[in-house]
């Protein structure tokens, strides 16, 4: 339900005319979001390695060093170097090479190792709380077979990646329904609070939010780890995912939900009994003293809950974490008091017939407030985690939030017609009411009939009953019962529309949140497009020259090598360039002929030629090197190894 209560026509016209105006300033929002974005990330990425990645070195390195775009977690065992045979060569020691904005974590490695292929397998957590792992290769001397397979796999995957994906959208649904459901009560319905049924769809929401906290919580350590359920018994990784920022989340979340569950027996006890007492009135000044003081308590409670998402996920990390975490709290919480609301009122249009309509138009106007805060928020969120058009439609998580701001709009369509039947109850509400007291007095003169009957058969103290006669009753009582209800509700064909349109909305909210729950876990846009313009090459490390290292293979004999260039510093203007050629075996290659060139596609430069001229052998140089504009540089190296054997090796790179 999206719209306010009904009003006068006058009114109506009003609120409708607004709604084009409203679209517009949204739109406008929107746009000059995207023109303004600025480069941020949320998933941390693989900037740059040492030894790069396909590199072939003439000596062993020392150590393998990692740069990342933002702060990660890594363990003594997240970087793993293993040679042809699949054995380990480094240390196992983690090496915190961070310093100011570079973010960089390193291995050594043992000493004398021979030539060959070497496999860098590493695995962190991102600071949005996302493991992300991958694999490289790098060659001293001159590649060579492995046995040494990538994984194919990615962390956080595989069957414990599943159960923890259904925990993270159990724990989203049942914080929705929790939230919602006592939302509509306070707000909407107070006699809810003493149905049986609205009691028990608030209670299976804590009860749910709790079980996959729970959930979440043990599979943490085996999710952004090894990916085995048997170390969901891990004591010592259970005891190091409590000292991360996910764990405490989690951790706080429990102590939350027991704020919650004290909340809950006060709302279900103490007041719902005060409002079966005073039968829900309004001006009842101790049931509004009370229901003003659980407001209050609840929502601290919610914000609360919807913290430990804020401050462990996305919105804790990359752009604007000040201003991201508060609206990331306004968005869950107005996502729940809608979709939570909205199965409230499923519920009790369903199994609490005696719902009044005057309920029904107060969560119209409740929701309409959560959908505007929801499409303020959710415009901020897009920018922050897309930040541009390309963005938006080209990546996976671009099209996600696509999918789910069509659903959401699907939603609100299906609402405006949840408003048109909300407005039909407030028409002869006189005739209807008549013709459903006169059903459920029919069905209620049946059931006394039934319920003397079954005294009569149960009465006598010293003649046993029945028991088949006394089963019997009982099942035609509770087909009777349902009839009564199912009277009830078909006495008014309005309020039956109502719970078709409603039932929609539900079902629909349901793919929401599923599509909600998968953004969560996906590689935000603004990260993937960081990556993609890095190129497939090696990428300019700030305070560093440029170092790329190219094999070669002319074709003809001895006509394999590898070339090692560097520019110093790296950067627009001038650079002084020094090219290195080895042979298979780690000599100098005295190449007959070797030419570079300078291409930034992207402007339509060059190829800007380079001469470098020999300063012994097996190393040329050239100083004065002019690149004019930043950006992706491709740099093509040609060498030549005979009269008739040549070839043109590329690589790109980012100069700044």
């Amino acid at each position: 339900m999206t719209a306010t209560a009904p009003t006068p026509s006058t009114a109506r016209a009003r609120a409708t005319a607004s709604l084009p105006r409203l679209a517009l300033v949204l739109a406008a929002l929107l746009a000059i979001l995207f023109t303004a974005a600025s480069p941020a990330a949320a998933h941390a990425a693989l900037t740059a390695s040492d030894p790069a990645d396909g590199a072939v070195v003439a000596t062993a390195p020392a150590q393998v060093t990692l740069s990342f775009s933002e702060q990660v977690a890594m363990g003594d065992d997240s970087i793993r170097v293993l040679d042809p045979q699949g054995r380990r060569v480094d240390t196992g020691e983690l090496r915190d090479m961070c310093s100011g904005n570079t973010v960089r974590y390193g291995t050594a490695l043992h000493s004398g190792l021979p030539h060959g292929t070497y496999t860098v397998a590493w695995q962190a957590v991102s600071a949005d709380s996302h493991p992300i792992s991958g694999a490289f290769t790098f060659s001293i001397g001159a590649p060579s077979a492995t046995e040494v397979s990538l994984p194919g796999a990615t962390a956080g995957g595989g069957p414990v990646g599943i159960a923890y994906g259904i925990a993270r959208y159990a724990a989203y649904g049942g914080f929705t329904v929790l939230v919602g459901g006592a939302a509509f009560i306070l707000l909407c319905w107070r006699r809810g609070a003493a149905e049986r049924p609205l009691q028990k769809l608030v209670v299976r929401a804590w009860v749910t939010l709790t079980t996959a906290t729970l959930a979440m919580l043990v599979l943490r350590n085996p999710y952004t780890g090894s990916g085995r359920f048997a170390d969901v018994f891990d004591l010592d990784g259970l005891r190091a995912v409590l000292e991360t920022k996910t764990g405490a989340s989690l951790l706080s979340r429990l102590l939350l939900l027991g704020a919650a569950a004290l909340f809950v027996a006060v709302l279900f006890g103490a007041y719902a009994r005060r409002v079966r007492d005073t039968g829900g009135q309004e001006e009842d000044k101790d049931t509004s003293d009370l229901t003003f003081g659980l407001a209050i308590g609840g929502a601290v409670v919610a914000g609360g809950i919807a913290a430990t998402w804020a401050l462990s996920e996305h919105a804790s990390t990359g752009l604007q974490p000040g201003l991201a975490m508060p609206a990331d709290i306004l968005h869950l919480l107005a996502v729940a008091t809608w979709l939570g609301g909205l199965s409230a009122l499923l519920v009790a249009l369903y199994k609490a017939p005696g719902i009044e309509r005057s309920a029904v138009r107060r969560f119209s106007g409740v929701a309409f407030v959560s959908v505007v805060v929801l499409a303020v928020t959710g415009v901020y969120q897009a920018w922050r985690q897309t930040g541009s058009w390309s963005a938006l439609t080209g990546t996976d998580y671009g099209r996600l939030l696509l999918l789910k701001a069509a659903l959401v709009a699907v939603l609100i369509g299906v609402a405006s017609m949840s408003r048109k039947w909300t407005a039909r109850l407030a028409e002869a509400p006189a005739v209807r009411d008549a013709d459903g007291r006169a059903a459920v007095a029919a069905t209620a003169t049946a059931a006394d009939d039934v319920s003397r009957e079954t005294s009569s058969v149960a009465a006598p103290a010293a003649v046993p009953a029945d028991p088949e006669r006394v089963a019997q009753l009982a099942r035609q009582r509770a087909a009777l019962e349902s009839a009564r209800e199912k009277r009830v509700r078909d006495a008014d064909p309005d309020r039956a529309g109502l719970r078709r349109s409603v039932l929609a909305e539900a079902a629909i909210a349901v793919i929401v949140l599923l599509v909600t729950t998968i953004l969560t876990s996906t590689e935000p846009g603004r990260t993937v497009e960081r990556e993609a313009a890095r190129g497939s090459g090696a990428t300019a490390v700030p305070d560093r020259p440029v170092k790329i290292t190219l094999p070669f293979d002319t074709g003809g004999q001895n006509g394999k090598g590898s070339v090692r260039l560097e520019l110093d510093p790296g950067r627009v203007g001038a650079n002084t360039l020094h090219l290195w050629a080895d042979t298979g075996d780690g000599r100098p290659f005295a190449l007959p002929e070797v030419k570079v060139a300078f291409t930034l596609p992207a402007k339509d430069i060059g190829p800007l030629p380079v001469v470098p001229e020999q300063a012994a052998p097996g190393h040329w140089t050239a100083s004065g090197v002019q690149l004019p504009l930043a950006g992706e540089w491709r740099i093509d190296v040609t060498v030549r190894t005979s009269d008739i054997d040549q070839t043109t090796i590329q690589k790109t790179v980012k100069i700044g």
